[in-house]
């Protein structure tokens, strides 16, 4: 299944850093040659200061004890780099590790400056020293120092580029640390940034999306709420149309979010037409199926991509996380996709037919006859369908659900307030947008 691998998509839109996650999980599937991988990880470790992780990796791939003198050589420069910056940021960092000191900050950063400068002399090259002290103990895989320091070095900031750059460091650390609460509350900060409308430009803004929305699957996939708020997030129109417009691979994941999320939304029918207009520029099994069961009714096709949407999720860096329970392995979010498929196949199935064969329904779920009988007993209950199984002629019986006019008015009418609000929105800031031209 390494052809539905999206690595190759999602990497040039990640820090280096956290292509290496990625790589860990393509190596412990087994999808590529164990060299192949090997030689990736040294490729991407060559432009950082994680020497020592490389000369590691040589050994294991060359099966050997001994390493290019190229590497020794760099190690001594990494050491030596990082022992003059240490020197650089020290003032700052002594001050930093004062709990009464830093209590003598305040709110107003221009204040902080001249306080800083005036009592501990401590001025604008100190403070850019932390921020190159921090850049460079990311890339040496301390990823909590090199936290702790961009968020001091963005409270002292008064450069928005800079501040930026540091924001995106610290949200790449705290994913690397896996501190996905945290890195929640960061990737909010970005996005807020991004979204404002004082940005640099159009064109980075779009970038800047695409490359938040890639950044935030470690997150989303590990988060109790991610695969609500990766709905919140990708589903809206600037970004969802960045996706359709530079990342159309991202489907995936919105579609998975779909599938697996409890409680159903009014979004849904409008990303199956996306799902729709976009299967020439991106399709694989999980957007083929919905597209077999909402938009083709082809339950045959449906039953066939359920299949390859399990080899897919296992195969996943996001999707495919095992948790290790008892001694046993499992992918929960591939038990709830299964679980939730078969019910979007059976409930479109049942909308369309009102005399079921159980075999016939069996055969569309994946199931045999038995679990299929016990799963449909299983629904009806806890969703209170309309519906009942004769077990003579082993049938399911729908009864016919009439849809009320004033519902149906309702449900087409419900979304044109905020329609409504977002084209005002829009007209608005054009207007505003040439006045101030």
């Amino acid at each position: 299944m390494a052809e539905y691998d999206l690595t190759p998509r999602m990497a040039p839109n990640l820090d280096r850093h956290l292509v290496f996650p990625l790589l860990e999980f393509l190596q412990e599937r087994q999808l590529y040659d164990d060299n192949h991988i090997l030689k990736a990880k040294i490729d991407l470790l060559n432009n950082t200061n994680m020497v020592d992780y490389a000369m590691d990796i040589h050994k294991t791939l060359y099966h050997t004890e001994d390493v290019p003198q190229d590497m020794v050589e760099r190690r001594a420069d990494v050491v030596a780099r990082l022992k003059s910056l240490e020197d650089a940021a020290a003032p700052l960092v002594a001050f930093l590790q004062n709990p009464a000191a830093v209590q003598e900050l305040r709110a107003d950063k221009h204040y902080n400056l001249q306080m800083l400068n005036d009592k501990y002399q401590i001025g604008a090259a100190q403070i850019e020293a932390l921020y190159q002290y921090a850049k460079f103990q990311f890339e040496c895989g301390n990823y909590s120092g090199a936290a702790d320091y961009l968020y001091q070095y963005r409270a002292l900031c008064t450069n928005s580029e800079r501040s930026l750059n540091a924001l995106w460091g610290k949200l790449a650390a705290e994913v690397l640390m896996q501190n996905w609460d945290i890195a929640l509350e960061e990737l909010n900060r970005l996005k807020e940034i991004i979204d404002s409308k004082n940005f640099s430009s159009p064109i980075n803004q779009v970038q800047s999306r695409i490359w938040l929305m890639h950044w935030s699957l470690f997150i989303f996939f590990n988060h109790d709420n991610g695969r609500t708020q990766i709905i919140d997030l990708f589903n809206q129109d600037k970004y969802l149309n960045a996706i359709q417009t530079s990342a159309p691979h991202l489907l995936r994941y919105l579609a998975t979010a779909f599938i697996v999320n409890k409680r159903r939304r009014p979004q849904f029918k409008d990303f199956i037409k996306v799902i729709q207009q976009e299967q020439n520029s991106y399709k694989d099994p999980i957007t083929e199926f919905l597209a077999c069961v909402y938009v083709n009714y082809d339950f045959d096709g449906a039953q066939k991509k359920m299949r390859e949407c399990e080899e897919v999720i296992l195969n996943d860096p996001f999707l495919g996380k095992r948790v290790e329970e008892n001694n046993f392995s499992t992918v929960p979010l591939r038990d709830e996709f299964l679980e939730n498929a078969r019910l979007f196949i059976f409930e479109t199935y049942c909308r369309i037919h009102q005399r079921i064969d159980m075999g016939i329904l069996a055969e569309k779920l994946n199931l045999n006859y038995e679990e299929a009988e016990r799963w449909i007993v299983n629904l009806i209950r806890g969703s209170k369908l309309d519906a009942k199984i004769d077990s003579e002629t082993g049938t399911v019986i729908m009864e016919p659900n009439h849809p009320n006019v004033y519902e149906q008015l309702i449900d087409h009418t419900k979304a044109l307030n905020g329609r409504t609000y977002k084209l005002v929105t829009q007209i608005l800031e054009h207007s505003q947008a040439q006045v101030a031209r």
